[in-house]
């Protein structure tokens, strides 16, 4: 069941009618993992309430309950030899001050925004180091598409209505509609989770299960 449904009521659902999508996976997908460091896990596996407390960047437990479903997909990744890329900031920019939001930050050091240990980051890799919101916002990632003949893109990380939302609209921009895979996606906000995640379905890209994109994948891979 999408995470929105408890949230849209039936007119807002009738109003959204005209918008329609599938997902869009070719046949060179990468995954990309949007913000998945230290930073979003710091303090545990306990209410944001809490968590906003010592650390405003913190995700807790809804950052905690993304890490098995993005393990699965991650390794789903590495059997089928796809490209992955992550993303981090930039920790020169944010010591001038360039910041992905308006957000204030405190206690913050270069480590917090090392790739999480969980999600065993590689060599083979691609780790994008960005100053603002968008992965694409003067980064590589346009020349690591192009070099790597990537045809479409899905989506996990942090936070859904942030830096996620900024890469989703410029992936669509590109066109390279990104599939979000639900449970692999998440923000300190639940409605904003909620909402964004509809939003982001009806006009820039699709939102699907881990179960789903899973088959999508594999039947990319037999028909290849």
């Amino acid at each position: 069941m999408p995470v929105w449904d408890k949230y849209i009521t039936s007119d807002v659902k009738a109003m959204y009618q005209h918008y329609r999508s599938e997902p869009q996976i070719g046949s060179t997908p990468c995954l990309l993992l949007i913000d998945l460091y230290n930073l979003s896990y710091k303090g545990g596996d306990l209410p944001v309430s809490e968590i906003i407390k010592t650390n405003p960047s913190g995700c807790g437990e809804y950052a905690y309950q993304a890490i098995k479903p993005t393990q699965t997909l991650i390794s789903l990744f590495r059997q089928l030899q796809f490209p992955i890329i992550f993303t981090t900031r930039d920790w020169q920019a944010h010591s001038t001050g360039t910041h992905s939001t308006q957000r204030q930050r405190k206690n913050i050091s270069e480590s917090d925004y090392d790739i999480y240990a969980a999600f065993n980051y590689l060599q083979d890799d691609t780790l994008i180091r960005k100053s603002r919101a968008s992965v694409f916002f003067k980064t590589e990632l346009d020349q690591i598409i192009e070099d790597l003949g990537i045809d479409s893109i899905v989506l996990g990380g942090e936070s859904t209505s942030g830096c996620v939302r900024a890469s989703v609209v410029d992936a669509y921009s590109r066109g390279l509609p990104p599939v979000l895979v639900q449970e692999c996606v998440f923000d300190r906000n639940p409605i904003s989770h909620a909402i964004n995640l509809f939003d982001m379905h009806h006009k820039y890209g699709h939102v699907t299960s881990i179960e789903e994109v899973t088959e999508l994948l594999n039947s990319k891979i037999r028909e290849q």
